[in-house]
């Protein structure tokens, strides 16, 4: 009897001890917690909600349950899926998110889908990222989508941040890589490629028309410098001739001359001696 009483009193302290585990949780910073009631049926109780709770929350497990959303930012890559265009083309569309719950609207959120985020994201709000891709779309032909992927995204994003925060989740990025059909995409590079063989044509020619301007410059330079040197010529020897007077060629005959008298050879091959008729 007495082990019986000893068992029971070590029984009585585990006991409390587990009720109380199973009838308190921590909330941490990162998170948020929502007490609701498991059987209330009254309008007013906000479908169960009693309201949010954060740090260390005790309830009754039996008719008490504590669901938390995390606060911080999460971020979901989805896989790519298809969306038309306005002339029927099929684009496939690769988005990334990231995004957080806002805390005021938390209970919102939890009374009216009552998912985890998970479920969330591939619930609702993927939905909401293939319409705002679907409708957005609708507005673009094919060249214009690829010609302006900033203003479609930029589109795309604005029409799912307006839905999504209407909701109590906030956008804080969002991404996507754009993928056209083949044959799109094989237009877009051979226009590419066009354009860059227009621009290597382009620019031979534009170095071809230097290297011409380059060698009449160098002509042109060579001529003008032929013309000063033959101008410095003529001007030498305008100079020289200007001071050779008829005294200066005289003594330059005599200095030059060898002593002897000309001889003129006459007819019948006479010579003359010029010396002989010199006057005295």
């Amino acid at each position: 009897m007495e082990k019986k009483k000893f068992k029971l009193i070590l029984l009585v302290p585990l006991f409390i001890l587990i009720l109380c585990f199973k009838c308190c949780t921590v909330i941490d910073s990162g998170e948020i917690g929502i007490e609701f009631h498991k059987w209330s049926s009254k309008e007013e109780d906000y479908g169960g909600v009693e309201g949010t709770c954060k740090g260390w929350v005790f309830y009754n497990p039996l008719t008490t349950s504590i669901f938390t959303y995390p606060t911080y930012i999460q971020r979901k890559n989805y896989d790519p899926f298809n969306v038309n265009a306005k002339d029927a083309s099929v684009f496939s569309m690769d988005p990334t998110i990231a995004y957080r719950i806002d805390p005021a609207k938390a209970c919102d959120i939890f009374v009216k889908y009552r998912k985890d985020i998970e479920d969330l994201e591939n619930g609702y709000i993927k939905t909401c990222i293939y319409e705002a891709y679907r409708t957005c779309a609708n507005n673009y032909t094919s060249d214009s989508l690829m010609s302006s992927r900033a203003s479609f995204e930029a589109e795309v994003r604005q029409r799912l941040e307006k839905s999504l925060e209407a909701e109590g989740f906030i956008v804080t990025e969002f991404t996507s890589q754009i993928t056209p059909p083949q044959s799109l995409a094989q237009m877009i590079n051979e226009k590419n490629m066009a354009v860059q063989s227009s621009l290597k044509a382009e620019n031979k020619v534009k170095e071809a028309e230097a290297n011409a301007k380059i060698k009449i410059a160098e002509a042109k330079g060579e001529a003008e410098a032929m013309k000063v040197k033959a101008d410095a010529e003529a001007y030498y020897n305008r100079t020289i001739s200007a001071s050779l007077s008829p005294l200066i060629v005289q003594e330059d005959w005599i200095e030059k001359w060898d002593g002897k008298v000309p001889q003129i050879v006459g007819p019948g091959n006479t010579m003359f001696d010029m010396s002989k008729f010199q006057t005295k």
